[in-house]
């Protein structure tokens, strides 16, 4: 019965047929017990020791996929209890222990409610729970009515409810490219029926795709309001939110040669945040959470074996971890031949 639940998930989350992307029990152990705490808080260890709906996001999603059914009840629990607190059904993005109210930004984060929407459609469709599909479904449809917008012929998928639309700012729209969680929107629009998330993915490819013409890997925060260019106010790099976006194109099997191009021009030298006007690197990234991502594009695109060092996951900062186990269950999906 595990075994047909699980084929029912993979199917369900747009995953290769027959095959579910599992996050090793040992490597996901290991991260539970540094980042999860035991009222189901996931820790950023390395920012203050804060949590928010991007970590609970993650937590949820790697729960789900490392078949933890008891640690994501507890993640959700917290979640729910103290993120899930605005009136639009959205979580708050930002909670602090040291803070009294504990959360001290209550504007959402679009790219945390797409993970835990994403998160709680996995944890139902894989333990057959019709509770949790239908709070990702609620949540999708919240998501739906405040964060995505239609400007110059296409839709998007704005940062938050507040702070980035043409009314917040001159050079709005602005877009935070690392937001889009490709794998999620095949998911929230089978389960929601609303077809704009796959017109947010469409226009999120062509972006970057856009971009790639012009050999620029995304930054961060891209004004839209003509052609897209780096946003007002903001470092215009390749930094540490943007360097998801090739994971993020992996994991849902949308990585080809092109789109990919400068992202593994811009880690020519190894992986670094990398200004990109410029195209010099700006921080070098030495964590194995951000040189496996290198790694997996040489993979996905060459066929290169991941170095040994980077296949065994050992926990340093909440989100190169993060990131180091999201990438490692991708891999064991899709690119077996490279571990």
């Amino acid at each position: 019965m595990r075994w047909v639940l699980a084929a029912m998930a993979a199917v369900f989350l747009g995953l290769m047929p027959g095959a579910y992307a599992a996050v090793p029990a040992n490597a996901w152990a290991l991260y539970r017990d540094k980042f999860v705490t035991a009222e189901g808080r996931v820790v950023d260890d390395v920012n203050g020791g804060i949590s928010h709906s991007e970590s609970q996001g993650y937590g949820l999603l790697l729960a789900c996929l490392a078949d933890d059914r008891a640690t994501f009840a507890k993640i959700f629990a917290f979640t729910r209890t103290e993120l899930l607190i605005r009136d639009d059904g959205l979580a708050a993005w930002r909670w602090d222990p040291k803070a009294s109210p504990h959360v001290t930004d209550i504007n959402n984060a679009s790219d945390g409610d797409l993970l835990i929407a994403h998160a709680l459609a996995c944890a139902g469709a894989r333990w057959n729970m019709p509770a949790h599909t239908a709070a990702a479904r609620q949540i999708a449809n919240a998501l739906a009515k405040v964060a995505l917008r239609q400007h110059a012929g296409q839709a998007w998928l704005m940062p938050g409810a507040v702070g980035f639309s043409e009314k917040d700012r001159a050079d709005g729209p602005v877009i935070n490219p690392s937001y889009w969680v490709f794998e999620a929107f095949p998911v929230l629009a089978k389960l929601t029926g609303d077809q704009r998330w796959m017109q947010v993915q469409a226009s999120g490819l062509k972006l970057l795709d856009d971009l790639a013409k012009r050999k620029m890997p995304a930054p961060e925060w891209l004004s839209i309001k003509a052609a897209a260019k780096p946003a007002e106010g903001f470092p215009a790099q390749f930094g540490y939110n943007a360097i998801r976006i090739p994971l993020y194109l992996l994991r849902a099997g949308l990585g080809d040669k092109a789109r990919l191009a400068p992202f593994r021009q811009a880690w020519a030298d190894g992986t670094a945040v990398v200004d990109v006007i410029s195209g010099k690197p700006v921080e070098p990234l030495p964590d194995a959470g951000y040189r496996i991502l290198s790694a997996a594009m040489a993979c996905a695109l060459d066929d290169t074996p991941v170095p040994a060092e980077l296949r065994t996951f050992q926990p340093t900062a909440y989100y190169p971890s993060t990131l180091h186990l999201l990438t490692l269950s991708m891999l064991s999906e899709r690119y077996p031949q490279c571990l």
